[in-house]
């Protein structure tokens, strides 16, 4: 099946916590803090691979998380590092916020691979807060958190040229005739349901790569069908080639089909809708030789006034097929623009502040005190010794980082109130 869009769950890995320890040798009674920083967490990378053309994988595995880094250890030894976590994406992989929608990176052009989530770095260990008036530090740095994302996957189809048309004009036999991909073929009154690329090499010139874009339909701008899920597959296209059914041979209209076709991109992309296009006329080996009406005649007085070429081709047989290509290719020739690539509007790694961990302030009112509760806040009661001056600084400072004194003004802490976190109990003075 084919997949061009997925929802996966990233995850950094946490920073190792740093250790408290000190030395305990013969004859070196008192020994010094010898506690380990903590390793760092892994990060989280996409790459492009070549080898992949479809996101189905990543909607089978939906959750990619970094290793944690070590905790640190005795003898200063340090924590060992997370390993990182490596998703491979095919290339044209648009990744976006999955709450805000904004776009945090296109794996496209020179973009091969990016670190999307940092690991958090390890803590230091309490042999960094010696000092000379504190020689024996108990407390030491916890590793910074990990980062969480919720992300958005969308494959847009990295051509030169579309090729976009009603389904079964002859799209998929086009494609197969001047380039190596080879689609599936059959006479589909649906739609091919995966875009398909080919390159196609010319004789004396470079080549360009060509898509078979699905087969639309008539409000396929407004989703009906697989409208959305395939237009987006032309946002990058610079030419598009509009295949039409010359010889009516399903009783449709040519010209009526592709103001059809026309409409849709419009109201999809106004500026998809701009680009330079050509019109092949196909099917004229199916033309009726006594028919009284040239089609393609017909074809050229309605849109080659408006600057638009129509070449009559035939896929089947090959007929026109050459000039049509080496038109499209001075066409891209006089189009000076690199590949669209989307603009990053978002970066994770660092608009996700680390450390913005949850916490609760509440008053209770039997008690006529606040608590203050949260996983960081005891954690750090855990690595942090108040019983020093240093430590109880240190403890005052994360709190005012972390906006906590801030939340308790909120809820009308006045000066000589009770806080209480887990188990201990402080009175409240203003710096």
């Amino acid at each position: 099946m084919f997949a061009d869009r997925a929802k996966i769950y990233i995850r950094s890995g946490k920073g190792g916590d740093g250790h408290v320890s000190f030395r305990r040798e013969k004859y070196v009674p008192n020994g010094g803090p010898d506690g380990g920083d903590g390793g760092n967490g892994g990060s989280v990378i996409f790459e492009v691979d070549e080898g992949l053309n479809t996101l189905t994988d990543l909607r089978h595995i939906r959750k990619y998380c970094a290793q944690d880094g070590e905790q640190g250890g005795k003898r200063n030894c340090r924590g060992k590092n997370g390993e990182d976590i490596i998703v491979k994406v095919p290339e044209g992989t648009v990744i976006k916020d999955f709450e805000s929608g904004r776009i945090i990176a296109d794996m496209s052009g020179d973009n091969r691979r990016q670190i999307l989530l940092s690991g958090g770095k390890g803590g230091n260990g309490n042999q960094h807060y010696a000092t000379s008036t504190m020689q024996a530090p108990k407390y030491a740095q916890p590793g910074q958190p990990s980062k969480e994302l919720d992300l958005f996957l969308e494959l847009k189809v990295i051509a030169d040229v579309g090729l976009v048309g009603f389904p079964n004009v002859g799209k998929s036999t086009l494609l197969s005739r001047v380039t190596n991909a080879k689609p599936k073929i059959a006479n589909y009154h649906f739609t091919t349901l995966n875009p398909n690329l080919g390159v196609v090499d010319l004789d004396g010139g470079d080549g360009f790569v060509i898509a078979d874009i699905p087969g639309l339909i008539e409000g396929a701008s407004e989703g009906v069908g697989l409208g959305h899920e395939f237009l987006r597959h032309i946002e990058r296209t610079k030419v598009l080639i509009h295949l039409v059914d010359a010889a009516s041979t399903e009783g449709r209209d040519p010209i009526e089909d592709i103001y059809a076709i026309n409409r849709e991109l419009e109201a999809y992309n106004a500026d998809i809708a701009h680009r330079p296009q050509v019109i092949a006329a196909n099917k004229i080996d199916a033309v009726y030789a006594g028919s009284d009406e040239d089609p393609v005649a017909r074809i050229r007085e309605e849109f080659e006034p408006k600057g638009i070429r129509v070449f009559p081709i035939s896929a089947v047989s090959g007929q026109g097929l050459k000039d049509l290509l080496y038109y499209v290719k001075d066409l891209l020739s006089q189009i000076n623009e690199p590949p669209t690539v989307f603009e990053p509007e978002y970066d994770p790694d660092t608009d996700l502040v680390a450390g913005n961990e949850p916490y609760t302030v509440e008053y209770d009112e039997k008690k006529n005190e606040y608590v203050v509760e949260g996983p960081r806040i005891e954690k750090m009661l855990g690595y942090t010794n108040l019983e020093s001056e240093r430590g109880f600084k240190f403890f005052q400072e994360f709190l005012k980082k972390n906006e906590i004194l801030d939340a308790l003004e909120a809820h009308g802490v006045q000066e000589g109130d009770t806080v209480r976190m887990y188990g201990l109990a402080f009175n409240y003075y203003k710096e």
